[in-house]
């Protein structure tokens, strides 16, 4: 990456626009400027990825309790890759495929087996006439009791349902909730849904264009909210910095929401009560130790049948057991987003950057 970034660096003198007038000054702004833009690719978690080489995994043991989950010399391979930014993957075992977000692009990917990677769906998160950028897409993807594609849609800063079969996909949208107490969400980012049908989904602000300090903000918080099969929509906590990654417990008795914030980069595990709302919050898991030598927080994640906690977050795909203990990490090269399993929980797909790889478990 070094001798990459060298010649970039190289490369951009080169062409920079010298001409005899220019002074020393304003040569030594000139190596600035592009030292500074070389920076800024670097620690972006996006851009740099553009100057690296391909994905490299080793599984890292931290406890004996891992074997049982995946082995020390599992197949991992990248099954799709091209990609801009990919987040929100779910199985859908109804097709034998693997559905994943491009938020950047504004489109859904597919993946089979038999047929590879293909544009699923377009657009998925901006439907509006109005052009804009950034984070405009959907993210996270979840299927419903009804066979469904639930969306979260950064830019038209929605929960949605696709209103089309699953097989026949079409860009055609039913809200199903877009604001509470008359201010629109933020940006939808990632989702849970319940076995009764109740949705539980985080709203950071990465979908606005200019984050937390864009002008069409309606809240002042960034919530985590139920919308209710009737369409109630609650807000459940208020308190976090940046909840992102939302997930059930076995028996879902209790949930975990991944703070993706640089200064708290906690996942937090909270109960519900009989209503379905949060009570007795705590951390689960305090990652600042690993973002000081890793800058990357936590980010989407899923849950085993056996509670075991699959977690994108500093230098891959960290493994927890129930109680919060760290058992292991898939660790990989580029930045890791999110993760879903197969219907048999024998296949973790990982999103990680401009790709999608494939995990086998035991």
């Amino acid at each position: 990456m070094a001798t990459l970034t060298f010649s970039i660096y190289l490369s951009t003198l080169l062409t920079f626009p010298y001409t005899p007038m220019m002074n020393r000054f304003a040569l030594k702004g000139a190596h600035l400027f592009v030292l500074f833009t070389l920076i800024a690719l670097w620690m972006h978690p996006v851009l740099a990825q553009t100057i690296t080489e391909r994905p490299q995994v080793v599984i890292e043991k931290m406890s004996p309790e891992l074997d049982a989950i995946v082995r020390a010399d599992a197949k991992v391979e990248v099954i799709a890759e091209g990609f801009k930014w990919v987040e929100g993957p779910v199985w859908v075992e109804s097709q034998h495929m693997l559905l994943f977000s491009d938020i950047f692009k504004n489109r859904i990917w597919k993946w089979t087996a038999q047929g590879g990677q293909e544009i699923y769906l377009e657009p998925s998160g901006y439907t509006q006439a109005t052009p804009r950028g950034m984070e405009l897409g959907s993210n996270g993807l979840a299927i419903n009791n009804k066979g469904q594609l639930v969306i979260c849609q950064h830019g038209d800063r929605r929960i949605a349902v696709m209103d089309a079969l699953l097989d026949q996909p079409k860009p055609l949208f039913t809200t199903l909730a877009d604001g509470y107490k008359g201010k629109k969400f933020n940006s939808p980012n990632d989702l849970a849904i319940k076995s009764n049908g109740d949705i539980y989904f985080t709203d950071p602000p990465y979908g606005l264009e200019k984050g937390a300090d864009d002008p069409k903000k309606e809240s002042p918080y960034q919530g985590v909210y139920k919308i209710a099969t009737d369409g109630t929509v609650t807000l459940l906590i208020d308190s976090l910095t940046r909840p992102n990654g939302i997930a059930f417990f076995p028996g879902e008795k209790s949930l975990l929401i991944a703070n993706s914030d640089a200064k708290k980069p906690y996942w937090y595990r909270y109960d519900l009560d009989q209503h379905g709302n949060l009570i007795n919050g705590r951390i689960f898991y305090d990652g600042t130790q690993a973002f000081q030598t890793e800058h990357r927080g936590p980010d989407g994640m899923k849950i085993d049948k056996k509670g075991n906690v699959f977690a994108p977050g500093a230098g891959g795909v960290w493994i927890y057991n129930k109680k919060g203990k760290a058992l292991g990490r898939i660790k990989t090269n580029v930045v890791t987003s999110n993760c879903a399993f197969s219907d048999d929980y024998k296949t973790l797909f990982i999103t990680a950057a401009h790709y999608v790889l494939k995990v086998n478990l035991n």
